[in-house]
């Protein structure tokens, strides 16, 4: 059971990888490295159960807060990432 969902989360992972390079726009790039980071958590939470290590739980909790906040942190730079001393020389 557990080797089904670990196959197929890496299934996932490889589909969204996939996106990440062959995305049509910068949007769903993001979006798909989101994707992976969660689907990287959970692989994290099944291995954890798979091995018996309840502590890389942990380890997933702590990854799930840098990639939350490193997406939000992507996608205010690309909402307001050009300066203004940028946007006057490109006039």
């Amino acid at each position: 059971m557990f080797l089904a969902a670990t196959l197929s989360i890496m299934t996932v992972m490889l589909l969204a990888l996939i996106r990440a390079f062959a995305g049509p726009g910068l949007f769903d790039r993001i979006l798909a490295v989101n994707m992976f980071g969660t689907k990287t958590v959970l692989l994290v939470a099944v291995l954890s159960v798979l091995g018996g290590q309840p502590t890389f739980i942990d380890v997933a909790v702590v990854y799930v807060l840098i990639n939350f906040i490193s997406i939000v942190a992507v996608l205010r730079f690309f909402e307001f990432g050009r300066r203004e001393d940028e946007a006057e020389e490109g006039r």
